[in-house]
Formats: C-alpha cells, sequence, structure tokens
C-alpha cells in the first residue's frame, strides 16, 4: 500500500489486500526453519503437527539439548498463511507496540514470541504508563507464545496467561480507561523435569524429590489444565544423530496441517470458530457433534477416576476431531478419542497428576 487513502479502501473491504514481498528479517522470519532439521523425535514431531493441525497448546518435556526448542520454533513454519483478516490483526498489534521491522508493511506468517524467563508480567500481558502497549501474548496473536524452560518463569507470570488462554483477549485498564488487545496465540510450553535437567534419563541426577516437585510445581494445575497434549521428549538415538536429519520437511507437514485445517474451517464456517481448539465443549457435547456414547466412554472412564477434569474431557474432544481431520475423516471414532486420551495423559511432568 502507497497511501493512507489505499489503506482505508483495503480495510473497507472496497479494494483487495496487495500483494506483498515476503520479508527476510523480523517475526516472520522463522518460517525459513524447517522440521527436516531435527534429528528422530517422531512422536514429539507428531504432537507438533497435531498442535499446528488444530490450533492446540502443547507441553514438551525432556532433558536439555534434545530438540525441545528447535521444535517448537518450527511450528509457525507448518502453520498456513494468515488470513487478509488476520494480517491485518496481526500487523495492527505489532505497530501498537512499535515492534514492525523495517521492511515488513503486512505480517502475513503466523509470528512466533519467545520471551526469556526473567520477563515480567508487564512485558507478557501488556502494560505501562499512559494508553497500554501490547506484550508478547498479544504480539503472538494468530501465531505461537513459546515460554522455554517455563518453569523459570514467575509464577505470576504463567498464571497471567490462563484468563487469555480462555477468552483470547486482554484487557489493560488503568486510572484514564481500559484498552482490550486480542491474543488469541498457541501456547508451548518447553520445560526440563527438573533443575539439573536429568531426572527422566540419568541416574546422574542429584536433586532431591521434594525439589523436583517444587521445581515442576511452579506450572500450576489450572494453567496445565488448559495445555491440549503433552509429550516427553527424549535423548535422540545414535543411530538418528549418526544417519543425521531424515524427517519430513516443514513444506510436507505443512501441505496436512493445510488440508486438516480447511477440513475444520468447512466444519466451522457458520460459526464464530475457525479451527477445533476454539470450539466451546458444549458445542462438541451438543446433538449435532455430539459422538456416540461408547466412542466417548473412554474419556468419560477417565474423567471418573480422576485423571482428568471436566475441561479435559472436552479438550480430548476437540483432539479427537483435529485427529480425524488429519486422517481424512469426516468424525473421530473410539480409535481417535483413545489417541487423544493418551496425548494428554500419558506425558506429564514428575510429581504433577494428569
Amino acid at each position: 500500500m502507497t497511501s493512507l487513502a489505499e489503506a482505508l479502501r483495503v480495510l473497507r473491504g472496497e479494494q483487495p489486500v496487495p500483494d506483498i514481498e515476503e520479508p527476510t528479517t523480523g517475526p516472520e522470519a522463522v518460517a525459513a526453519l524447517d522440521l527436516a532439521d531435527v534429528a528422530g523425535q517422531l512422536d514429539a514431531r507428531y504432537a507438533v503437527e497435531i498442535a499446528a493441525a488444530g490450533g492446540h497448546h502443547l507441553l514438551m518435556y525432556g532433558p536439555p539439548g534434545v530438540g525441545k526448542t528447535m521444535l517448537a520454533e518450527r511450528l509457525p513454519g507448518i502453520l498456513p498463511p494468515l488470513t487478509a483478516k488476520e494480517s491485518l490483526a496481526v500487523t495492527a498489534v505489532h505497530s501498537v507496540a512499535g515492534a514492525l521491522a523495517q521492511g515488513s508493511p503486512l505480517l502475513t506468517r503466523a509470528p512466533l514470541l519467545a520471551p526469556h524467563h526473567t520477563a515480567t508480567i508487564a512485558s507478557i500481558v501488556g502494560g505501562g504508563s499512559g494508553v497500554p502497549r501490547p506484550g508478547a501474548a498479544s504480539l503472538a496473536h494468530h501465531g505461537v507464545l513459546l515460554l522455554d524452560e517455563a518453569p523459570e518463569f514467575a509464577s505470576g507470570v504463567l498464571d497471567a496467561l490462563r484468563q487469555p488462554l480462555e477468552s483470547g483477549s486482554i484487557t489493560l485498564s488503568r486510572a484514564h480507561g481500559s484498552v482490550r488487545y486480542p491474543a488469541q496465540f498457541q501456547l508451548v510450553l518447553a520445560a526440563n523435569p527438573c533443575p539439573c535437567g536429568l531426572a527422566s534419563t540419568s541416574d546422574q541426577c542429584r536433586c532431591p524429590p521434594q525439589q523436583q516437585r517444587r521445581y515442576v510445581g511452579r506450572l500450576s494445575g489450572p494453567l496445565l489444565d488448559r495445555i491440549d497434549l503433552a509429550v516427553g521428549v527424549g535423548q535422540p538415538s545414535r543411530v538418528d544423530l549418526a544417519n543425521g536429519p531424515t524427517g519430513e520437511s516443514s513444506a510436507v507437514v505443512g501441505a496436512r496441517v493445510a488440508l486438516a485445517r480447511q477440513r475444520a474451517s468447512g466444519r466451522w464456517r457458520d460459526t464464530p470458530w475457525s479451527c477445533n481448539a476454539q470450539v466451546p465443549g458444549p458445542e462438541l457435547r451438543g446433538p449435532t457433534w455430539r459422538l456416540p456414547a461408547a466412542d466417548i466412554d473412554p474419556a468419560h472412564e477417565a474423567f471418573g477416576r480422576g485423571r482428568i477434569s471436566a475441561r479435559g474431557v472436552d479438550r480430548v474432544l476437540r483432539l479427537a476431531w483435529t485427529l480425524a481431520d488429519l486422517a481424512g475423516k469426516d468424525r473421530p471414532g473410539r480409535a481417535e478419542v483413545l489417541t487423544a486420551l493418551h496425548l494428554r495423559t500419558s506425558a506429564q511432568l514428575p510429581g504433577l497428576a494428569a
């Protein structure tokens, strides 16, 4: 766009968004990172693909240096390009924050925000004197918010994300008024199992059990209950390291994700939602989309045994629909529900209930 008048015509829908040359720096540069760079880690790669296909929040835990951060950084690269409406919304937030890179007049790829674990609440949810500025959660709108070394973040910072994870927005109130910023992001938590990181893979860990529990306990139950799937990431094998990266590229995985997203968007086209992770539980349990009782039984049994919460049942259903979309099925069955339940409950940090 070359003038303010042209920008107004685009915003009013009077003319299409002009083609923009893809930038090579700034928030969109992460799209150049390729999943093919990751050696091994088939389970974790699959979890990242599921998260991308359904817009789900993801927890990855394991010892240092196994590829958790590499995988998380490649999630935006397999997400579909932003729609025109999404692109304008994301660009507006970055513009308000003064975070637009030079030569990036319009952001067209999902952003990745990865704040340091010393970040304050204001830097994550927004704040400042005068008119509050958007924080990392809003800058990650329609993208990914990665909290690497998640247990190292202050508990107040982590718990401040609980409300936007549910509502998709953040309201900041000051003496002279309030401002509301969008914050519909995918949360990715990467965590070590203990302060030294060796608890799950080696007898060299010297962290006392109480210290381990206290460390992972910084991730509160209410926060973890909002995470859709969790996966343990172990050390790659010698064969994986010797052979080097042999997995599928981001282009191949991204094509499957795009097809799954198309199936979901077609299903929800007459609703306010565009991907499975956004759909409220009552909608999935309602008469239109309710699954047969025999198929849902595994989730209900897990709830009855205290393995998952009522919110967890809804998240299992959302995951099941995403698995069906990836498999090209019209509706999930018992197999997808069982797989979704496994993805949610089998990989938990030591010392935490499912």
